[in-house]
């Protein structure tokens, strides 16, 4: 059987994750394999390590990829400070704190959470109130819940944490890039983020970086593999061998030490997603995102579309639409992307079927698209036979935007 040439159909996607790749990274993507101990892509790992520290505003020695999914970098700082009985306390206010739970719960850890009504943030007291409890070794949250759209206030629980020695672990995958995210200000330990949103690069890499208090732990846990050193026999060791960051640590650092064969391709693609954020700005690139996902909004209520949940602490760049009375979710998304070429996302857990969300992230976050998807999805919406206000939302969107030059 013969197979044609590959040729993907061109999509504005406007999800949570993953976003349409900026053309300057799929270019990066183009660029020759050279040898990972070649001395221009050593210059590449540096290069990258110090545009990933501008980026999560830290002045952390470690800030590095793992290679393979956001998820893959969540797992590698829960498995390398992790031992069986630690006490973590992870509160969940979506899909992905439960995520937080399932790789803390295959480390052995002796597990506490704590639970809010999906669209809704932990008011800062009540987490401190329940490490005061539970007396915790590790508390892990998510910073941005795209389940939800909403995003949580950390900087009074960091400080909490650091008062109480208890390590403090973000998953910012979805806001890095996108929105105020200050590692260190915010005393924030470990902070994992991904490719495929805000930073729009292909997904495949964990950017991350962590503290002296993490490495201190993860170093007390060091077995370098046989082969490698011969009297490395560490009954602490991290349980994994591929998410040990010890081991990673290691090729990062000056001494080059082999853990694995790097993703060259994606390394490149990584490190120009985080040029243009050098390049852009770090506050202007917050702006944008803003002003779009602001826009975005403008556009929906003129519309006569309800937003999930009250205006506070909403994520700037997702936006979670209820689905109006009598309209088929995921009929009118099959129709946005058959017809328009736009694709929007459906939802997970008790929100499935009842919203949309709408991703305003990284190169997707333009005016052209928000612009696009407002016109597209009210002509869908009509089509379906949805009660809407005919016109009004691409003329708010422009009015909104004529306002904020």
């Amino acid at each position: 059987m013969s197979y044609t040439d590959l040729s993907t159909p061109i999509r504005t996607i406007m999800t949570p994750g993953p976003v349409e790749a900026d053309p300057r990274v799929l270019r990066a993507l183009s660029t020759p394999i050279i040898g990972q101990f070649d001395t221009e892509f050593l210059r590449i790992m540096n290069e990258t390590m110090a545009l990933l520290r501008y980026s999560f505003q830290t002045n952390n020695r470690w800030a590095f990829p793992v290679d393979g999914t956001s998820r893959a970098g969540i797992e590698a700082v829960l498995c390398s400070i992790i031992e069986p009985g630690d006490k973590i306390l992870i509160p969940i206010f979506g899909r992905f704190g439960y995520l937080l739970t399932e790789i803390a719960s295959r480390c052995g850890a002796d597990i506490y959470t704590m639970g809010k009504e999906w669209g809704e943030v932990f008011d800062p007291e009540e987490v401190k109130a329940e490490m005061k409890k539970v007396n915790p070794k590790v508390v892990a949250m998510v910073h941005g819940e795209t389940s939800t759209g909403k995003m949580q206030p950390l900087k009074e629980i960091g400080q909490f944490c650091r008062e109480q020695d208890a390590l403090f672990v973000v998953d910012a995958v979805a806001t890095l890039g996108g929105v105020e995210f200050k590692t260190d200000e915010w005393c924030i330990d470990a902070a994992i983020a991904g490719t495929q949103k805000c930073l729009a690069v292909p997904s495949g890499m964990a950017p991350l970086t962590y503290n002296d208090r993490v490495e201190k732990l993860i170093m007390e846990r060091k077995d370098i593999e046989r082969g490698l050193a011969d009297d490395s026999d560490n009954e602490r060791r991290i349980q994994s061998n591929y998410f040990d960051l010890s081991q990673i640590q290691d090729y990062w650092s000056p001494d080059r030490l082999n853990h694995h064969t790097e993703a060259t391709s994606m390394l490149y693609a990584l490190r120009e997603g985080l040029r243009l954020i050098q390049e852009e700005g770090i506050e202007q690139r917050l702006e944008r995102h803003q002003l779009h996902g602001e826009a975005l909004v403008a556009g929906l209520e003129a519309m006569g579309l309800e937003l999930f949940g009250d205006g506070e602490n909403k994520m700037p760049v997702v936006t979670v639409i209820k689905v109006p009375e009598g309209i088929d979710e995921a009929q009118v998304r099959q129709t946005l992307i058959n017809e328009f070429g736009i694709e929007i996302a459906g939802a997970f857990g008790p929100l499935k079927g009842n919203v949309w969300r709408i991703g305003s992230m990284g190169y997707s976050c333009r005016k052209n698209n928000i612009l696009q998807v407002l016109g597209a999805l009210e002509a869908t919406l009509l089509y379906h036979g949805a009660d809407i206000n005919c016109g009004a939302a691409v003329q708010a969107a422009l009015a909104f935007y004529a306002e904020n030059k």
